[in-house]
C-alpha cells in the first residue's frame, strides 16, 4: 500500500508520540504495517536486545519475523489476530506468548506480547498495529506459573493430532482414568462392561503412545477434560 504525503506525516506524528515515552515504558514497543508486517518502529530497548538498528529492521521487512521469532508460535496467535483485523476493532487486543532469539544467544527467550490495531486510513481500515512485549523473566511474580502454562501449551500443540484421533467414549474414559478410577468403577459410571473399558484403555494407550496414569492426566489437563 502506497501512502500519500499527508498519511506519511500522520504516521510520523504517531511514531514520534510513542518515541517520546518509549524509554519510560516497562515493555518493548513495536509498530508494524499490517499489509506485510514490516517494522515501522521499535523502541531502543528492543533494538538493543536484538542487536540491530531500526534501519536494518525496516530493510528486512517481514523476514525479521523468521530471523528473530519462533514461527511455530504464530499457529496459536495468528488466527486471533486475523479475527481482530477482520472485525477492524480498534479497541480490542490479542495477547500471546512468543519465543525470541536475542543477540549473542543460542536459546529462545520467552516474551508475553499484546497487539492492537493502531491507525486507520481514510476509509476506516486499519493499516498499522502496535505491540508491547515483556520478558517473562522480568515478571518476578509469575515465572513459575507462566512456565507451566508454556509447557502445557507446547504439549497441546505437539500432541493435538494424536489427541484428535480419540473418540468421544475414549475421551470420557481418559478423564476417569486420570482421576484414578479403576475399570470396574469407570464401567459402573458409564454403564458399560469393565472389559469394554479395558479395551478402550488399550486403544487410548496405543493411539497416544502412553502407559501411565500420569500420561493420562497430562493429556486430560492439557485438553480440558478435567
Amino acid at each position: 500500500m502506497l501512502f500519500n504525503e499527508h498519511t506519511e506525516s500522520l504516521i510520523n506524528e504517531k511514531v514520534k508520540a510513542i518515541e517520546i515515552i518509549a524509554d519510560q515504558l516497562p515493555a518493548i514497543v513495536i509498530i508494524h504495517r499490517i499489509e506485510d508486517f514490516s517494522v515501522v518502529y521499535m523502541s531502543p530497548k528492543g533494538l538493543s536486545l536484538l542487536g540491530v538498528s531500526l534501519e536494518e529492521l525496516k530493510e528486512m521487512k517481514a523476514e525479521y519475523q523468521h530471523r528473530f521469532f519462533n514461527i511455530e508460535d504464530s499457529d496459536e496467535y495468528w488466527p486471533k489476530f486475523k479475527t481482530m483485523l477482520f472485525k477492524n476493532d480498534m479497541h480490542s487486543s490479542v495477547s500471546y506468548f512468543q519465543q525470541v532469539k536475542l543477540a549473542n544467544s543460542e536459546n529462545w527467550a520467552w516474551y508475553i506480547s499484546a497487539t492492537k490495531l493502531f491507525m486507520q486510513d481514510e476509509d476506516g481500515n486499519a493499516f498499522l498495529c502496535i505491540t508491547t512485549a515483556t520478558a517473562l523473566d522480568e515478571m518476578k511474580h509469575m515465572p513459575a506459573k507462566a512456565e507451566r502454562l508454556l509447557e502445557e501449551n507446547t504439549f497441546l500443540r505437539e500432541n493435538y493430532q494424536k489427541f484428535s484421533t480419540l473418540g468421544k467414549r475414549e475421551k470420557e474414559i481418559m478423564k476417569w482414568v486420570s482421576f484414578g478410577k479403576s475399570s470396574p468403577e469407570i464401567g459402573e459410571e458409564l454403564g458399560i462392561a469393565s472389559a469394554t473399558v479395558d479395551a478402550h484403555r488399550k486403544n487410548i494407550k496405543k493411539k497416544l503412545s502412553i502407559s501411565s496414569y500420569y500420561d493420562f492426566a497430562q493429556y486430560a489437563r492439557a485438553f480440558d477434560l478435567i
